[in-house]
């Protein structure tokens, strides 16, 4: 009788394991590529159509005021995955596709996070964040430390970013298809013998360069750097969106197989340049091939959103979309982005200057929508100052996970504004531009150090937003930065620059 009793009561306490562990949240994470704060009809757009991410929108919380930590791709994934802003590390820029990985192995991140409580972890899509720890890297054995050492049971990606080489597909860090009979090479300081440039054979390019992107040929496109050996390896720009789909919905399908709640970094590759989208979006929307990849990124979302449909985990699946950086139109090919902008009056950072590259509001200003069925109420805004670096200190909150206390990290708890428990605003937050300054963001106020380069990149048309002298814009009063007030309130100059100096002083 007694054993009866004590087995009855071993198979409740293992059975409200398993229910506990069941009701922890999948976590999905849709991280597109230099989408601006004005690509989305959810927020503005007209000449573009987004059904799929408007229903997140729709069914979900939409902030204004969400900002990535860079102007630019590297600094901005560097931030969301380790917890730290990129500029307290060097090397942490536009990185080539043949460098070194970034994120150090030895710090929590946020798939650690994860993975330390039962979770499946996967990152699929664009990774540019550095591989290996040795130069040249040897591409034709598995690359190490990648995705796995900081964090990722699963990983399919390329390496750096389409416009760049190796323009090869890596599955938990080993390149795909690769032949052993065609040993690949990529270097970035000069090509290989007998390597057709974009630059040399103009008549073998499907879409002609603007700027740049003259080097290695692949699919009828000029890249930036140079390759050797790997041909059957090489992808095709149209397959993308197909490829990374499946294999984000197998790493699903892997997760339900091992009965672990999963924590997926989906890392879109549109709407980056070279924007070649699947021949089925060619010509769909009015804004030319940067148009037709926002559709082709649109439709990805939908893809996996019906997969979650159809695999019962819609409600116990919390999403967030947001993007890297803000927009460019002429990021280095004639895809009609700009004319196509210009026929339409469409601004792809709404109503911000600036762009990607820039130190302005448009440039780090992003989308940002959480999904979370019956926990996140629907149809609602927030205009709540947030940042993306905050992701890491929020989950570890919502999975009762303690960051190590003896660990530096500039990620904050803001669990209940990102579920719109509360609307709570981040203390302050600091922006990285393309160059070597930097913004501070606190209060409404925006304070930006003085900083040499042009106020207009010219080869992007994008303005910088540097200058030599302080800048001080309020940005609830004037939101497009037009009004520099530094010298009417140098006090506040003082308040931000000092607590900006502060920050940069907390860990070196």
């Amino acid at each position: 009788m007694k054993k009866t009793f004590l087995l009855s009561i071993l198979l409740s306490f293992f059975s409200a394991l398993q229910l506990s562990a069941q009701r922890k949240p999948n976590v999905l994470i849709l991280y597109t590529d230099d989408l601006g704060y004005g690509d989305l009809s959810c927020y503005g757009a007209t000449a573009i159509s987004t059904p799929h991410i408007d229903w997140l929108a729709q069914n979900g919380l939409r902030f204004t005021d969400a900002h990535c930590t860079g102007s630019t791709c590297t600094p901005s994934r560097f931030s969301i995955l380790s917890g730290r802003y990129a500029w307290r590390k060097k090397g942490t820029n536009i990185l080539p596709g043949n460098a070194n990985l970034t994120i150090p192995t030895d710090i929590t991140t946020l798939p650690k996070v994860f993975q330390r409580a039962g979770y499946l972890t996967g990152a699929v899509g664009k990774w540019h964040l550095g591989l290996g720890n040795t130069f040249p890297i040897n591409w034709n054995e598995e690359v190490s430390p990648g995705p796995r050492e900081i964090g990722f049971n699963y990983s399919f990606i390329f390496p750096a970013t389409a416009d760049r080489t190796p323009t090869v597909f890596m599955e938990n860090q080993v390149v795909v298809g690769l032949e052993t009979s065609d040993p690949m090479a990529v270097s970035y300081s000069r090509p290989f013998n007998k390597e057709l440039l974009g630059k040399d054979h103009p008549e073998m390019l499907k879409m002609k360069s603007t700027h740049g992107h003259d080097q290695h040929i692949v699919n009828g496109i000029g890249r930036i750097g140079y390759m050797q050996g790997g041909k059957r390896a090489e992808w095709t720009d149209e397959e993308l969106g197909f490829t990374f789909n499946t294999k984000a919905i197998g790493f699903i399908d892997e997760s339900i197989k091992e009965k672990k709640p999963f924590f997926l970094y989906y890392a879109i590759h549109d709407i980056h340049v070279p924007r070649m989208p699947g021949s089925i979006f060619k010509g769909k929307s009015k804004l030319g091939y940067r148009g037709d990849a926002i559709l082709e990124m649109d439709h990805s979302v939908g893809v996996i959103l019906e997969a979650l449909k159809e695999r019962g985990l819609m409600d116990n699946t919390l999403i967030i979309f947001s993007s890297d950086n803000g927009p460019v139109l002429d990021d280095g090919y004639f895809d009609k982005a700009v004319k196509t902008a210009v026929v339409h009056d469409y601004k792809p950072a709404g109503i911000y200057r600036g762009g990607k590259y820039s130190v302005l509001e448009g440039g780090t200003r992003i989308p940002f929508i959480v999904y979370w069925a019956n926990e996140v109420s629907p149809n609602t805004v927030s205009n709540a100052l947030i940042t993306q670096i905050d992701l890491m200190a929020s989950f570890a909150k919502m999975l009762n996970e303690k960051l190590p206390e003896n660990e530096f990290t500039d990620s904050r708890d803001y669990f209940s504004t990102l579920t719109g428990e509360k609307d709570i605003s981040r203390d302050f937050i600091i922006e990285q531009p393309g160059n070597n300054a930097l913004a501070i963001v606190k209060d409404g106020w925006k304070y930006i150090t003085p900083s040499n380069g042009p106020a207009l990149l010219k080869d992007v048309n994008i303005e910088s937003g540097y200058s030599k002298a302080d800048q001080l814009y309020h940005l609830k009063d004037d939101p497009r930065e037009l009004n520099n007030v530094a010298k009417k309130y140098p006090e506040k100059v003082l308040e931000l620059k000092n607590l900006l100096k502060k920050t940069e002083n907390s860990y070196k």
